[in-house]
């Protein structure tokens, strides 16, 4: 504040008038002050005189004293020298004392490290990969800072990253070893795991054992004599069956047969180098590609069983595999990538069933692949795994399995029909009679009565294809087997299956059967017959599969058998043939008919084809009487009403121009043939005039003439 009064004041002069007054009073000042000072220094100089007197004579005592101590210093020098010379070979001798207790505590500092690193490098030479973790930890935290000033330390420490990143590239590559022989064994593994499954559901263990090849196993040499030196000739190598091997590993679970350590190994690792995200990534990625390869089915697997065997042995494997792992390991699998991998499997697995046993035409291969997929599912869900949509697999497979045995029963019912001769059974004997009504079920008391030799009205194929029907029967109650489903749903399964065969396969058979043209009149009035007998089979066969179902009491819910309406139908057809047959053979005799229609005069007796023709019809008709009098009569009818409308078609011919009252008896004596023919009741009960009716209309051409 004073300052910038100071400066406000000083420039209030200079910018003033009164410059000059200023310089004039500063010049005063500076006067009265030289004035001051001088007398300040005329007071002071005596004393200032006094004092260099006193400096001089202080100068003389100071030289005195000088020399004097340059004397005492040279004296205490040249005594000194002896006591410097120790005093020098004292301090070299502490100073290497002290560098020799400074490396000793350097060595006792780095020994430790030099050791642990020595230890380090012998656990990597002998892949002990977990122990040399826990050597690379201690080093880096516990021994290395305390040798940092030395120049080795930081040497090991670059090296520890590098030591870290090979221990993890070792147990990466002791990893995929195991995966490599995991994915060797995988089979047999799920083999092993199958035959536990196939012991403990008392099912046959045959079932899960696929052909193994003879292998060879060569023993060690013998070693050298101690005496002699010479080595004996080595022993012969070992056949042994790998099946052999897998009884021997029977009773072993999958942790026994591999050994699962480096996957440990490999994991702690990972986890301890905070790089466990990535190993199970890699893990997960590896074992996804395993799992789409096990899941690829082999080659043209629906030709052989032992490729079924091995294709779920090696899925079976697979999984048991993932859950020892899931069990085993804290996060390295969970359930959900489980679900979700067997979710996958499901899908392949039944993509690849579906595709090859449609590709199989043998039933019993089916079955034996059915048994295996009932094994596989029980085996599976004892490691908790869901297997539902599979077992779903075998439903569809049953329909797969119905159309092969379907397929083959065409041929076993053409076969019947080829073999069959068409004609009654003839018994001679109580034991002859006894096995056709063991056969087939029949109850006739009229049958029983008569005495040897007997003979039964429906010809060897009704019991053939009877029992053929029970076989196919029996055949798909083996595919219900083990299926875990009620008696109802079982004999409901089965009576459609036995429909779809005496509808589609039966009746597709008997149809092409009956409209074979070389089969005779004869033939197809034995057909008709054993329809009949069939046709009252189907209650048999209905009781027959309550019985083996176990649904007796449940017949509420049963499905009836549609064989009784095919039968029906069936006759029906052979029906139809027998008149169109029956027709075809009338015609062939009216071919041979020759009118004279010029003839002068009758012959006296019926045309020759005439008489064959009603010794024709009459060795016929003789033959309906197993038929239905129903169908006998219509058959007896049609041939009368045939037989007049041929005739009547002989005198209204355009090409007859003139007739002759000779040809017109001789035409009036077939036509009585006829009529006596048809009044002498070929047909038993047929004697109500319905038959002579049939010739009224030619007898009433035949009357016209004589109008």
């Amino acid at each position: 504040m004073i300052s910038i009064c100071f400066m406000s004041s000083f420039r209030a002069v200079y910018e003033g008038k009164e410059l000059s007054k200023f310089r004039i009073r500063l010049d005063d000042k500076i006067r009265n002050h030289d004035r001051e000072i001088e007398r300040m220094c005329n007071f002071h100089y005596q004393g200032f005189i006094d004092s260099i007197r006193e400096l001089l004579t202080v100068r003389q005592d100071a030289a005195k004293l000088k020399d004097e101590v340059q004397q005492v210093d040279q004296h205490l020098q040249e005594s000194c020298v002896p006591l410097m010379t120790k005093g020098e070979e004292l301090v070299k001798c502490r100073r290497i004392q002290g560098n020799i207790a400074t490396a000793v505590e350097s060595l006792n500092l780095c020994l430790p490290v030099l050791e642990m690193y020595r230890k380090l490098q012998e656990q990597m030479t002998s892949r002990r990969f977990y122990p040399a973790l826990k050597t690379l930890e201690q080093l880096e935290h516990t021994y290395l800072p305390r040798v940092n000033s030395h120049w080795f330390a930081q040497t090991m420490a670059d090296d520890i990253p590098k030591q870290r990143e090979s221990i993890k590239e070792a147990s990466m590559s002791d990893l995929k070893d195991f995966l490599e022989n995991i994915r060797k064994h995988s089979g047999k593994i799920g083999e092993v795991a199958m035959l536990h499954a196939a012991e403990q559901n008392n099912m046959d263990p045959a079932i899960v054992k696929a052909t193994r090849k003879k292998i060879k196993k060569r023993r060690a040499p013998p070693p050298p004599n101690p005496f002699t030196g010479e080595v004996d000739a080595p022993p012969p190598p070992v056949i042994q069956d790998e099946e052999d091997e897998i009884e021997d590993s029977a009773e072993l679970s999958a942790q026994d047969l591999i050994d699962f350590s480096p996957v440990y190994r490999c994991l702690h690792i990972y986890s301890v180098l905070g790089d466990r995200e990535r190993f199970e990534t890699y893990y997960r990625k590896q074992r996804w590609k395993q799992a789409r390869l096990s899941l690829q089915p082999p080659s043209n697997m629906h030709e052989s069983l032992d490729s079924f065997k091995r294709y779920f042995h090696d899925i079976v494997g697979f999984f048991v595999v993932e859950d020892h792992i899931l069990n085993t390991t804290q996060g390295l699998v969970n359930r959900a990538y489980i679900d979700e991998l067997w979710e996958m499997a499901v899908s392949k697995l039944a993509a690849s069933l579906r595709t090859n046993t449609v590709q199989c035409k043998d039933t019993s291969m089916l079955l034996d692949v059915k048994n295996l997929i009932i094994l596989f599912c029980h085996t599976l869900r004892g490691y908790g795994f869901s297997v539902g949509h599979v077992l779903e697999l075998l439903l569809e497979m049953r329909d797969q399995y119905n159309d092969v045995l379907t397929r083959q029963w065409v041929d076993i019912f053409n076969e019947i029909f080829s073999e069959d001769n068409y004609t009654p059974i003839y018994v001679e004997s109580i034991e002859e009679y006894t096995a056709i009504v063991t056969q087939f079920p029949i109850q006739d008391e009229n049958l029983e009565r008569e005495s040897f030799p007997k003979r039964f009205p429906f010809s060897q194929f009704v019991p053939d294809v009877y029992n053929q029907v029970k076989a196919y029967i029996n055949a798909c109650l083996k595919y219900s087997a083990d299926l875990h489903l009620s008696h109802t749903e079982i004999d409901d399964m089965i009576r459609k299956s036995t429909n779809l065969l005496l509808t589609r396969t039966l009746g597709s058979c008997l149809s092409s059967l009956i409209k074979k043209p070389s089969l005779t009149l004869l033939q197809l009035i034995q057909i008709s017959i054993n329809m009949n007998y069939l046709e009252k089979s189907c209650l048999y066969l209905e009781e027959y599969i309550s019985s083996i179902t176990g649904a007796q009491n449940d017949s509420v819910h049963m499905a009836r058998l549609h064989g009784t309406t095919m039968f029906k139908d069936a006759k029906s057809d052979a029906e139809e043939h027998i008149y169109k047959q029956l027709n075809l053979k009338i015609d062939e005799f009216m071919d041979l008919a020759s009118y004279d229609w010029l003839l002068p005069e009758a012959k006296g007796h019926a045309s020759g084809y005439v008489i064959d023709l009603v010794a024709f019809l009459q060795s016929t008709f003789m033959s309906f009487t197993n038929l239905p009098e129903k169908v006998a009569k219509t058959a007896c009818m049609s041939a009368c009403k045939h037989i007049a409308n041929s005739l009547k078609e002989f005198l209204l011919d355009n090409e007859i121009r003139q007739l002759t009252m000779g040809s017109l008896q001789q035409f009036n004596l077939d036509l009585i043939q006829c009529e006596q023919f048809a009044a002498s009741e070929p047909i038993p009960g047929a004697n109500d005039g319905n038959l002579t009716l049939a010739f009224a209309g030619i007898r009433q051409v035949i009357l016209l003439p004589a109008i």
